[in-house]
């Protein structure tokens, strides 16, 4: 089994990572993150009770990777605190590299919106970040990477 880990400035995240909910996903994030992109990228978006998002490196939210967009890998995985999705357009095959971690339940999101991982450690380091759209002074993922 293979985990995200997300050294953020306010400690660490530990994410199991779900190939077999959506494989494509876990692959395009863990290469991602084994290359360095996510080091660095702040959380742009922090609704309290809701979700952080992060990913983008421009931190506006409009940004991504230099991969091509994925194709949707909709799952029965419910939206509940610690699960780990992919942000997307409104156009559901446009997933890059932004994800979001949900920070309550928003089950109003299952099956429209990619699950593929969660958090099982360091949630209280997910609900620590700066709030805001954007944060005034955002949190960040200061390193990302893969335990095998």
């Amino acid at each position: 089994m293979s985990t995200l880990v997300l050294t953020l400035d306010t400690g660490d995240v530990r994410i199991k990572l779900r190939p077999d909910l959506a494989p494509n996903h876990v692959e395009r994030i863990t290469k991602l993150a084994s290359e360095g992109f996510y080091d660095g990228v702040v959380f742009h978006r922090v609704i309290d009770g809701f979700m952080a998002q992060g990913g983008d490196p421009s931190g506006t939210g409009m940004g991504g990777s230099k991969e091509p967009n994925l194709k949707q890998e909709f799952n029965a995985e419910p939206h509940v605190r610690g699960v780990c999705s992919m942000a997307r357009t409104n156009d559901p095959n446009t997933a890059n590299s932004q994800f979001f971690i949900c920070l309550d339940d928003a089950r109003f999101l299952d099956k429209q919106y990619t699950v593929w991982g969660e958090v099982v450690e360091g949630m209280e380091n997910v609900d620590a970040l700066p709030k805001g759209e954007p944060p005034r002074e955002p949190g960040k993922i200061v390193k990302a990477t893969v335990e095998e």
